[in-house]
């Protein structure tokens, strides 16, 4: 049986180690997957969900920090959207990359709470949960994006925001995002029901 400290220990090592990975992930070529359709899916958001799910909702959210971090930093010249999102409003930018991470992060642990209480085996649990973070982290995310920007002048000016021609916000969100956020969800939903199992398994054996 482990004491409180040790317990306590263990977790901050996990949210260590995940944090690194997130940090690796955003800055390196590692975290994107090409797609034979020609497309790329981001990956970074996976140790945010698996986090969620084995440390517990408070820890989603710390790593939702680390995520949202990366992601403001991006706009620092790194990648050119964030870049020019940060140009015409940079307190938006900071919000847009933040606030969603976080929550994504805190609510993605709440629904696996939820959800393991009524699937005993915790598969369907694993499964839908890392389905729900990678469509929350999008949803919000362009929630943000849409409240701080569609009605901004220079924003409707960007070249491919033009080329999309959309009647409402709705309609841009889903000519950004397209077949990129139903990729980007089948692959959190494998890789974080993959690596989330075995780690919480291993969490619930060491009292955890």
């Amino acid at each position: 049986m482990k004491t409180i400290s040790n317990v306590r220990t263990q977790k901050m090592v996990q949210l260590a180690l995940f944090t690194a990975i997130i940090l690796l992930l955003a800055f390196t070529p590692i975290g994107f997957i090409k797609l034979p359709v020609g497309l790329s899916v981001t990956i970074v958001g996976v140790p945010v969900i698996i986090g969620a799910i084995t440390i517990g909702p408070v820890g989603g959210a710390i790593l939702g920090v680390v995520f949202g971090l990366s992601s403001f930093a991006q706009a620092f010249g790194l990648e050119p959207f964030g870049t020019l999102l940060f140009s015409i409003n940079p307190i938006g930018t900071f919000i847009t990359t933040m606030i969603p991470r976080i929550l994504m992060g805190w609510l993605t642990g709440l629904i696996f709470q939820g959800l393991k209480r009524i699937d005993k085996t915790k598969i369907v649990s694993y499964m839908i949960t890392s389905l729900a973070g990678s469509l929350l982290n999008t949803v919000l995310f362009m929630t943000s994006l849409m409240i701080f920007f569609y009605n901004n002048a220079e924003f409707q000016s960007i070249d491919f925001i033009q080329a999309l021609n959309a009647a409402n916000a709705l309609l841009l969100i889903i000519g950004m995002v397209g077949f990129n956020a139903i990729a980007e969800m089948i692959v959190c939903g494998i890789l974080g029901t993959a690596i989330a199992k075995p780690i919480d398994k291993f969490n619930i054996n060491n009292s955890i």
